[in-house]
C-alpha cells in the first residue's frame, strides 16, 4: 500500500472484486466449445467480449503510453469474429488482458500527475485519470455482459 490513498483506490477499482464479478469470475470455466456461441437475443458471444475487452484496454494504455499512438477504426479494430481463430486464442486473449491491466495499475502508481493532460491528447479532457476510469467503467460493463451470456448459455455456476 502506497501513501497516496487516490492511487491505492485506483488500482483497486482495476481489479474490482467488491460490487460485483470481477475478471477472474467473468472468465474461469467457460468450456471451449461455448467460447464462440453467440446466445440467441445477445449480439456478442464470450470470445467476442473477452477480445474486445482486451482490445480496448490495450488501446486505452498504448493512447496514454505512446506519443505516436495512431488511432483504431471503431467498431471495426474493436470487434472480433465471433469464434476463437485458433485453440490458443483463449488463453491469450486471457493473459494479454491480465498483462495489460497490469500495464494499467503501473502507469496508475507511476504517473506524476494522473489529473494531467495525455500531452498527444487531442481534447482538454483526456487525462490518466480519465483513461484509467473509462477502463473501469468499460470493464464492468462487458463483464456484466459476459456474465449474462453465461447464464444465457448455462454455463454461469450456480
Amino acid at each position: 500500500m502506497s501513501k497516496d490513498p487516490l492511487r491505492d483506490q485506483l488500482v483497486r477499482f482495476l481489479d474490482w472484486k467488491e460490487a460485483h464479478a470481477d475478471f477472474e469470475a467473468a472468465i474461469t470455466g467457460i468450456p471451449p466449445d461455448k467460447r464462440g456461441v453467440t446466445p440467441p437475443g445477445f449480439p456478442h458471444s464470450p470470445w467476442q467480449l473477452l477480445e474486445h475487452l482486451r482490445i480496448a484496454q490495450e488501446d486505452i494504455h498504448d493512447f496514454c503510453v505512446n506519443p505516436n499512438y495512431q488511432e483504431m477504426k471503431w467498431p471495426d479494430d474493436y470487434w472480433p469474429a465471433s469464434a476463437p481463430p485458433t485453440a490458443t486464442a483463449w488463453d491469450e486473449s486471457v493473459a494479454a488482458y491480465r498483462r495489460d491491466n497490469d500495464k494499467m495499475k503501473e502507469m496508475v502508481r507511476t504517473q506524476p500527475d494522473l489529473f494531467a493532460r495525455i500531452p498527444h491528447g487531442t481534447s482538454p479532457h483526456q487525462t490518466y485519470m480519465r483513461a484509467v476510469l473509462l477502463v473501469v467503467d468499460h470493464a464492468a460493463y462487458h463483464l456484466g455482459q459476459l456474465v449474462l451470456v453465461r447464464r444465457m448459455l448455462g454455463i454461469w455456476p450456480t
